[in-house]
């Protein structure tokens, strides 16, 4: 079982992505720094500018910090607030995918590249053509097609987009309070893994009726943190709610879905984001999130915590430690 302590305490560190390259664990988080600014809905607290790659040989055992492998100055369409980035190995070429607000305070996804998992990454000159929003995760699928997934409300701006076009600072409703949920995006990759080659279309989430899940179901639609991971031949998307802080999965038969509700992965932890990875290593299977207990609960200065998950006979996840002893 991993130690639920956090695996860096040098820097603060959130919204893990996890992958295993090469036959290690690497560690793409975001890099909260402390700030004067306040609290709010916009998510401006929130004033991360570069970003640390860490990996380890083992989990539980020592953390490499490979520093500082893109920074915000370097990317010339980016304004601020470099916030949670995920990774992607393809062609031989490790691709960084980072969302951030343009000139403009709009929030694109940018992609950098490197040579080596740990980096450093150069960045495109522009961010991906048809990208919005944040919290991007990549997905690339046994037969080497390779997806983005995209989104957040409030801050994360996915509700200005709701009409398919951007309506500048849309905050009155943060969100629909009626009809179906806003959604998560995801949109194929090129090759080359720098621009879509697909129309960027819903993640749709169902309920086990097989309707779309609802707005006003806040302890299960989507809100923010996608991730997709595969196990036994079937597609996992899972997410934070946001506002009720759980984190939640959905399977489905293709990396596009539809996806049917299947439950709670992780319950509220201390603070008030959720953000997560999943990912196999050495045999076993791995919850990567966050908490705010380094900083005795200071929303905007997280720490990565790991703890092992498990799946039962349908293909459902527990965490390891809530299972009875054999």
């Amino acid at each position: 079982m991993a130690d639920k302590k956090p695996i860096v305490t040098h820097v603060f560190t959130a919204d893990p992505s996890a992958h295993v390259f090469n036959g290690k664990l690497y560690i793409y988080p975001s890099h909260d720094r402390e700030t004067d600014i306040k609290d709010n809905d916009n998510g401006d607290q929130y004033d991360m500018n570069d970003y640390h790659v860490f990996s380890m040989e083992e989990v539980g055992g020592p953390v490499t910090d490979h520093g500082v492998v893109l920074k915000q100055e370097d990317i010339p369409w980016v304004q601020k607030q470099l916030w949670a980035p995920d990774a992607a190995s393809k062609n031989g070429k490790y691709y960084l995918f980072f969302p951030a607000r343009d000139k403009e305070g709009v929030f694109r996804v940018g992609v950098a590249v490197g040579d080596k998992p740990e980096g450093p990454f150069k960045p495109e000159l522009e961010p991906i053509k048809g990208s919005f929003s944040i919290d991007p995760a990549s997905f690339v699928d046994d037969d080497g097609a390779a997806y983005l997934y995209f989104g957040g409300i409030w801050g994360g701006q996915l509700q200005c987009w709701a009409s398919g076009a951007y309506i500048k600072d849309d905050y009155s409703t943060m969100e629909a309070q009626e009809g179906n949920a806003l959604t998560a995006k995801v949109a194929k990759l090129s090759d080359d893994m720098t621009s879509f080659v697909s129309e960027v279309k819903d993640v749709v989430l169902l309920d086990e009726a097989g309707e779309p899940i609802k707005a006003a179901d806040h302890d299960r639609r989507f809100f923010e943190a996608a991730w997709l991971h595969k196990y036994n031949g079937k597609y996992y998307f899972s997410y934070s709610t946001g506002d009720t802080h759980f984190l939640c999965y959905a399977i489905g038969d293709n990396p596009f879905g539809p996806f049917t509700y299947a439950g709670r992965i992780l319950e509220p932890v201390i603070g008030w984001t959720t953000h997560h990875s999943i990912a196999e290593f050495k045999g076993k299977w791995y919850l990567f999130y966050h908490d705010s207990s380094l900083s005795k609960g200071v929303n905007h200065l997280r720490c990565v915590k790991i703890r092992e998950i498990v799946y039962d006979e349908q293909g459902k996840i527990k965490l390891a430690e809530d299972q009875p002893k054999v």
